[in-house]
């Protein structure tokens, strides 16, 4: 694959956490949602640079996907968390992070590894000093096992 087609998915990837967080946070649809980020984010130039173009087709995947499959996926990063702090008392862009690996950890077109090497980027872009991406590895790691244990054997 290009580097340009990767970079694609990856921005795809931090665009639709983002997006999963706008939701949540701003009680907003999915399409209202989507078409904000596809109208106004994906290539935009601001004055502080330009946004990357995103895969179009990945990014309303997950979207997609998530709300499709939220319940499954919620209770498997439940299962995956520590007992104490289940998925709706976490910081809410991990939850995002979290609900969008999963949506593809679930649509099984996407190689496990890589979706969990994806997404722990994408939580050294929002959290570039914490120990979030070990903890994103750990519990992707699991998720990722549960939904697909083949791909481990």
């Amino acid at each position: 694959m290009s580097t340009d087609k990767r970079q694609m998915k990856s921005a795809a990837r931090l665009y639709a956490v983002q997006a999963l967080f706008q939701m949540e946070h701003s009680d907003l649809s999915l399409d209202r949602v989507r078409v904000e980020f596809e109208d106004h984010r994906f290539g935009a130039v601001y004055d502080e640079g330009e946004m990357a173009e995103g895969n179009i087709d990945l990014f309303r995947a997950i979207l997609e996907g998530v709300v499709e499959r939220q319940g499954r996926i919620d209770k498997m990063t439940d299962r995956a968390l520590v007992a104490k702090w289940p998925i709706d008392r976490i910081d809410p862009t991990l939850r995002a992070l979290f609900r969008a690996a999963g949506a593809e950890l679930t649509a099984e077109q996407t190689p496990p590894k890589v979706v969990i090497v994806e997404y722990v980027d994408v939580a050294k872009a929002f959290f570039p000093e914490g120990r979030e991406p070990k903890f994103v590895n750990a519990v992707l790691d699991h998720m990722a096992r549960e939904a697909r244990p083949e791909a481990f054997a």
